[in-house]
């Protein structure tokens, strides 16, 4: 009886670690080509800029360049369920200021009933027909400086995030 006993036990403990083992296979990493679903805040300057929470989470397939590089190497090897603070700099992210990226437009071009002010966000039309945003710069007697800078570059982005689903 004793002998059945200790086989039982064995065989239990084998049982285990073999289902164990199957669990962990489920729960595979981050790594280049897996299909990622992930919930994220993006905060700039403790200011919310972004969020999924209020809908589907973003997904991607992980190395092909789709999320910025600095977001997706520290995704990298985190699995589902797992949550994280990330801080990107702007070098990883939007890139720095370029200081060459502003442009003097003439007020006439712009909309006739637009009063244009420093910090406004418009929208230019891109060169394949998509929309731009650019921010006004300056405001001048007969000209508008635009910053054509993409608005998050120059800046830290702080995302919390929490990894949904890793797939194959």
């Amino acid at each position: 009886m004793k002998k059945n006993f200790l086989v039982f036990i064995c065989l239990a403990l084998v049982v285990s670690v073999n289902i164990s083992k199957v669990k962990g296979d489920d729960n595979m990493a981050i790594e280049k080509g897996k299909k990622v679903s992930f919930d994220y805040t993006l905060t700039v300057d403790g200011q919310v800029i972004d969020s999924s929470k209020e809908r589907e989470p973003l997904s991607y397939v992980h190395g092909e360049g789709k999320i910025i590089p600095g977001l997706a190497s520290e995704l990298e090897g985190m699995k589902e369920g797992q949550e994280k603070i990330v801080k990107v700099s702007p070098e990883d992210a939007y890139g720095k200021e370029n200081p060459e990226a502003f442009k003097e437009v003439p007020k006439s071009s712009l909309p006739k009933d637009l009063e244009p002010k420093a910090g406004m966000m418009l929208q230019m039309q891109g060169p394949e027909g998509q929309a731009v945003p650019v921010k006004v710069a300056e405001v001048k007697d007969e000209e508008v400086v635009l910053d054509l800078n993409h608005p998050l570059a120059g800046k830290t982005l702080k995302f919390d995030v929490k990894v949904i689903s890793v797939e194959q």
